[in-house]
């Protein structure tokens, strides 16, 4: 078994995997950029080690100085966790070249999964249906209509190496195609530094059902049930549950499908198959070859801790079970509770909490590494924490979570919190008929109460015995030492925290009701990926002039008015802040 792990990732799921680490004997490493430093994860674990900069290229994705980190520790294993560094089989074969133990699939499986183009004539070779669709990538914006007319609208074009709605675009009309292929080739570049972009049917409100797939060396691949994730805003999801409400012939096809998917690849680790469940036909979409988010769902409903199973697999540990073994149980529902506005188009809202409030009580789970305090960066996404009750029916979770909700407190930062209390109400998702079609259209009509803004307060200094206890990186190496001869600091004032904007407002444009429509502003903290005028440029009201990527979403910045660009003052690459001006017009 392995004796000491380095967590390769941050916040939520950090702390999740330290927790089974730690109930199976393994000493924890963690990892943490500059602006990390009070994360609750570098607190959890046995040792800490600074990775650099809060930009993911100079601290969660320099691998270098994680293998390094990992020799300095005597760390034996890596573990991923989601996001980051977890599905990229570059990253996975140098921890195994450096005599680790990888917590994944082996190399081969990610790369196979990895670029969404080879993973479907991967499908299609395995007899494993897809969405109707090209199996080669796209080269031209004229390559694009002509797989319009072949597949028909709407069409989605997605970045081949994309996922979570990150590259998707769809073109409802033929005039729309060009614009969907160039975004969509845009922001695969800027997200994963490869432009590659496939065509498929787009098809409307179908169901994003996910099947939870374990796997061993030893030849055994088995599942653990189908979780609904369709209820998204952008492409990525808000609320998970499980079982899903489709018909029991579909439930035994998607089973069948997702394990000969799995098989063709010969998976070896835990992972998910992703389908789209349309009329009655199941469609792979594609597969997760890590831990996901969502996974509480399905542990909740089959009693496995899926981590340790990871672990176990890792180590070379057979499962030691069989299908009919892991019992399915009860309902689960998931909700994301993101530092978002609802009411404003889902916007990131990084910012200081101000009050955080668990609930508890029976059936109710909280994975979370926040805390009254805290400030989320605007580095990384905008997840705070995942709620997760658990009862013996639908309705009965249901009820639950309703409560649940009302319990959980989160001042100092807009959150999802509200939309998902009123999902609970909304009939498509009551009676499970919604689609991933469903959230996006009610948060239209959907309004929230005013938040409360973000408060500046003193963090007192935190004491144990006699003196003040402080925390230093020695070589970068965090160590927590007690000062017994130093006076104890009263208390440090933390930076102003950013305003939060307030529910209710209209869709940012760039533009505020204190600034004249001669300028544009950025709604958000971020750093500019392109600008798409120059001086002297004639836009019209509603065409995109920026884009802007703050906690992991791509926001188009779009003029509220035509006119004729008369000053630029900002740059791709640059970080702004809320307000700042972008734009000008003559």
């Amino acid at each position: 078994m392995i004796r000491k792990l380095l967590i390769a990732n941050r916040g939520e799921i950090a702390v999740r995997i330290m927790r089974t680490a730690k109930e199976l004997g393994i000493e924890t490493v963690t990892v943490y950029s500059e602006v990390d430093r009070d994360a609750r994860h570098v607190h959890s674990a046995d040792e800490a080690y600074l990775l650099g900069p809060a930009a993911p290229a100079q601290s969660y994705l320099n691998a270098p100085r994680l293998l390094e980190i990992a020799d300095r520790s005597g760390a034996d294993a890596v573990h991923p966790g989601y996001g980051f560094f977890a599905e990229n089989a570059g990253f996975a074969q140098a921890v195994i070249d450096a005599g680790l133990t990888w917590i994944g699939p082996h190399p081969g499986a990610i790369a196979a999964m990895g670029e969404k183009v080879r993973a479907r004539q991967t499908m299609i070779a395995a007899g494993v249906p897809v969405v109707p669709g090209g199996a080669q990538p796209l080269r031209s914006v004229a390559e694009a209509v002509r797989a319009a007319h072949e597949y028909g609208l709407p069409l989605a074009l997605k970045a081949s190496s994309g996922g979570g709605g990150k590259g998707l675009k769809v073109a409802r009309t033929l005039e729309a195609v060009e614009e969907a292929y160039t975004t969509a080739a845009r922001e695969a570049q800027a997200y994963f530094k490869d432009p590659t972009v496939y065509a498929e049917r787009y098809l409307d409100n179908p169901k994003h059902i996910e099947l939870q797939i374990l796997a061993d060396r030893h030849g055994t691949v088995l599942h653990a049930g189908e979780r609904d994730c369709s209820l998204q805003r952008r492409h990525q999801k808000l609320w998970e549950e499980a079982p899903s409400a489709i018909a029991p012939a579909v439930v035994a096809a998607l089973r069948t499908t997702g394990i000969a998917a799995a098989r063709a690849i010969a998976y070896d680790s835990i992972g998910t198959i992703e389908f789209l469940v349309s009329d009655d036909a199941v469609y792979f979409l594609e597969m997760n070859t890590r831990i996901q988010v969502e996974h509480t769902v399905s542990e909740m409903v089959c009693g496995l801790d899926l981590v340790r199973e990871q672990i176990r697999v890792a180590s070379g540990e057979p499962l030691g079970y069989e299908q009919a073994q892991i019992d399915l149980r009860g309902h689960a529902i998931e909700v994301r509770v993101n530092a978002e506005d609802p009411a404003r188009g889902f916007l990131p809202v990084p910012g200081t909490i101000r009050t955080y409030e668990e609930p508890g009580g029976p059936g109710v789970r909280v994975d979370s590494a926040a805390r009254a305090g805290w400030t989320i960066p605007p580095d990384y996404d905008s997840l705070i924490a995942k709620l997760v009750v658990w009862a013996p029916d639908r309705a009965q979770a249901l009820a639950r979570l309703r409560r649940a909700i009302d319990e959980f407190v989160v001042t100092g930062v807009p959150t999802t919190l509200p939309i998902a209390r009123a999902l609970i109400d909304h009939p498509p998702v009551a009676q499970s008929t919604y689609g991933t079609a469903t959230l996006e259209r009610f948060a239209h009509t959907f309004v929230a109460a005013p938040t409360e803004q973000p408060a500046q307060a003193v963090q007192p200094a935190t004491s144990a015995g006699e003196g003040e206890v402080v925390r230093i990186e020695v070589n970068d190496r965090l160590y927590v030492v007690r000062l017994l001869d130093a006076p104890a600091q009263r208390g440090t004032l933390p930076p102003a925290p950013r305003s939060a904007p307030r529910r209710g407002e209209p869709p940012s444009t760039g533009t505020s009701k204190e600034t004249n429509t001669n300028q544009i502003r950025s709604p958000m903290h971020g750093v500019v990926v392109e600008l798409a005028v120059a001086v002297g440029s004639t836009v019209d009201q509603g065409q995109v002039v920026a884009v802007i990527e703050a906690m992991k979403m791509m926001n188009e910045i779009r003029a509220p008015r035509a006119g004729v660009v008369a000053g630029v003052h900002t740059a791709a690459g640059a970080t702004v802040e809320p307000q700042a001006v972008l734009l000008t017009f003559a």
